[in-house]
């Protein structure tokens, strides 16, 4: 493998703590301009159309995620696998790796349309979403499903390029596409007036950008990760190792994401006003999430990419170090947010009850973030090693079993409202104990799977 240029980055030597967080932190701003689509679309149709629009574009984010989730988690596995071959210098392996990712790519992602848009009704008729918000959810929905294949290539583009430490250009990527979308949003809805429909097309056309501006940049690469075109099929050992580590992380995400929807139920029993609130809440907490998240997947690679070199001492070492770095990070977002919880929500709609119910949910849930940084860290790094199993049993049971069964229980014993929002961090505490459990009794080099 030719020498690592410096938009690679190789984790293999120097300090820990700066290979994470140096990885981390355009991770963590391209996260964030990511996530600026949805969020941008919520305060848009929030304020220029109505409370409504903004639970009907709210209400949809667990179904969203149940598909994009999927192949978010075999986007996962194909990273895994990409940045152990990197770090073993292996350039056949990350050769084959990235091009079989990238054709099971246009597979999936035609599947992926295709079934999202045909059960969109269901899964709004699951929910129990009321009339009111039905249609424009179904508007939303059906429009951007439509467009999810420039998302699929974009985070898969993404994930090819993480896995060999570059966090930079993905992050250059989303500033523009992000940006677009804004300006695509206001001009649809404030302009055109296009209401729900109008933020739907300004998201897909974004990502349609960002996916065209990735693949481009991996087509113009010299490294073996460079994507031509004409050597793009399926590898059946590569599909078989990239389904083995990706699969159990996709069926979490999925699952975990689908059961949301199930959650989304019980908060609209509370009516639109509790919606849209609890919208409001899921954006702040998506962001607070964010940064938790980049420095777990930071923790991912770097694992994969010294369990490649078999330098197991720095595999174990960061674990801890990528804990003590998520604390901190968790300190210095809770006590703002928490303080600020009203002004933010304001942002999305001045509604008095969903001022009330958005704050109640965001000053509820910021306390239990450390538990946050506690599971998302050690299955980072159990996903690094290769072992994306135990984490997905581990979180499958505490955020799907569990929080049903808690769910089901509270809506039969009371009708508060914050009974039913503790159900997301009495999971997050539950997974954080069983991980750190599990991880005790674990011997981690015995699960690399490259070579």
């Amino acid at each position: 493998m030719a020498a690592t240029r410096k938009k690679d980055t190789l984790m293999t030597e120097g300090a820990i703590w700066k290979n994470i967080l140096l990885f981390a932190l355009p991770l963590m701003l391209g996260n964030i301009f990511q996530q600026l689509y949805n969020t941008v679309d919520s305060i848009v149709v929030g304020n220029f159309v109505g409370k409504e629009a903004l639970a009907a574009v709210g209400t949809t984010d667990s179904i969203i995620n149940t598909f994009i989730g999927f192949f978010s988690g075999l986007a996962t596995g194909s990273g895994i696998i990409i940045s152990q071959y990197f770090g073993e210098k292996n350039e056949k392996g990350v050769h084959d790796a990235v091009h079989t990712t990238i054709a099971l790519t246009f597979l999936m992602s035609l599947i992926c349309t295709v079934c999202a848009i045909l059960l969109v009704p269901a899964f709004l008729h699951m929910m129990g979403t009321p009339k009111d918000v039905f249609d424009q959810s179904a508007v939303y929905l059906k429009i951007y499903f439509a467009g999810s294949m420039g998302l699929l290539f974009y985070n898969m583009g993404a994930g090819i390029l993480r896995a060999v430490g570059d966090s930079r250009r993905p992050l250059y990527f989303l500033i523009f596409s992000a940006l677009l979308n804004i300006g695509l949003d206001l001009f649809f809805v404030a302009y055109l007036g296009l209401g729900v429909a109008g933020v739907a097309w300004a998201t897909i056309i974004s990502q349609g950008a960002s996916a065209i501006l990735i693949m481009a940049a991996l087509s113009r690469e010299t490294e073996s990760y460079r994507v031509i075109w004409r050597k793009v099929r399926i590898n059946p050992v590569m599909t078989r190792k990239i389904f083995q580590i990706g699969l159990p992380s996709a069926l979490q995400m999925a699952v975990t994401s689908f059961s949301n929807v199930f959650v989304q139920s019980y908060i609209n029993h509370f009516g639109s006003a509790a919606m849209a609130g609890w919208s409001s809440y899921g954006k702040i907490d998506k962001f607070c999430l964010l940064p938790i998240q980049s420095i777990s997947m930071g923790v991912t690679t770097f694992v994969g990419q010294n369990l490649g070199a078999r330098k197991l001492d720095r595999v174990k070492r960061s674990t801890r170090v990528g804990l003590m770095i998520c604390f901190g990070i968790a300190l210095v977002i809770i006590i703002p947010v928490w303080l600020a919880a009203g002004s933010l929500v304001r942002l999305f709609n001045q509604s008095p009850d969903v001022l009330s119910y958005g704050t109640l949910f965001v000053r509820l849930e910021m306390p239990f973030y450390f538990a946050l940084c506690i599971n998302q860290i050690y299955a980072g790094t159990l996903r690094g090693v290769g072992n994306t199993k135990a984490p997905m049993v581990i979180m499958m049971s505490c955020f799907i079993v569990f929080r049903q069964v808690y769910l089901f229980s509270v809506s039969h014993i009371t009708e508060s409202i914050i009974w039913v929002a503790l159900g997301y961090p009495f999971g997050w505490i539950l997974c954080s104990l069983c991980l750190v459990l599990y991880f005790r009794h674990t011997n981690l080099e015995k699960y690399r799977v490259a070579g």
